[in-house]
């Protein structure tokens, strides 16, 4: 499917403020941008870099006032979520270097507190793509969903202790789970389809039979529509803004995600 996302985020800035920006999605395995838009109010210097996990970001520092960030892509995506149960698991020898450390503990996915807790979701279960799946279960059955619930990120210990979360706040308890179990996993930000409460979304992916599948514990079913603009081990590699000094707030925030006939 061709879908039209966009970001409009207004900030009224007291003080001239450092900012990196990470709103631009890339074309990639899953996804390919046929067009996007970047445009900043006022006109500004902007440096443009790839960040180590190849998340297209941008270093700017926006002047005191109203400062603006519009952005809008078309890029076309899958209607389905690629599922692959017996995948398998695959060991640590073969894994190639580039995903070793999305087998290590983060600052919010705690993995080497979580061996017993993996160990008994996934009882029984093929190693590999159906142990991730019985994680996704029970992240469904167990950690209720709330949109709006919290403000900044919490790691899944926290997440574990509350039974509830944002979705990036399920992403983290998943990712430590998967990792606890020797499986590679790391965090997805952008965009999805249809999602409700329409906002910026989060997610996470799991390394097994030699590639990343995506899994999303907010959604009751495996559907399409995703587009990742950033990946990282978690929430604090995968912010659609940092900015530096006194706290900065958007004043106005629209996310938009619509479909589109063949990429008009």
């Amino acid at each position: 499917m061709w879908l039209r996302i966009g970001c409009d985020l207004l900030f009224d800035i007291e003080v001239p403020t450092p900012f990196i920006l990470m709103l631009r999605p890339r074309s990639g395995a899953e996804q390919w941008l046929a067009r996007d838009e970047f445009k900043i109010k006022p006109n500004i210097p902007v440096v443009e870099f790839t960040d180590n996990y190849g998340n297209l970001c941008q270093q700017l520092i926006a002047p005191a006032g109203f400062f603006s960030i519009q952005t809008k892509a078309d890029v076309k995506t899958s209607e389905f979520v690629d599922v692959c149960p017996g995948a398998y698991f695959v060991e640590i020898q073969n894994l190639p270097h580039n995903i070793l450390s999305y087998l290590l503990p983060s600052r919010y996915c705690e993995s080497d507190r979580f061996s017993d807790l993996a160990s008994n979701i996934t009882a029984n279960q093929l190693p590999g793509y159906d142990q991730v799946a019985a994680i996704e279960t029970w992240l469904i059955n167990n950690i209720s969903y709330i949109p709006g619930s919290s403000d900044y990120p919490i790691s899944a210990i926290e997440v574990n202790y509350k039974q509830s979360g944002v979705c990036r706040d399920l992403a983290h308890l998943g990712i430590a789970l998967c990792r606890s179990l020797s499986i590679p996993a790391r965090m997805v930000v952008g965009y999805l389809y249809n999602l409700q409460p329409m906002d910026m979304h989060a997610w996470f992916e799991a390394y097994v039979g030699g590639r990343w599948y995506t899994f999303d514990a907010t959604q009751i079913r495996p559907k399409g529509g995703y587009v990742a603009i950033g990946y990282g081990h978690d929430a604090a590699d995968v912010a659609v803004y940092n900015q530096f000094g006194p706290s900065v707030f958007p004043i106005q925030q629209l996310i938009k995600v619509e479909r589109i006939e063949d990429g008009a």
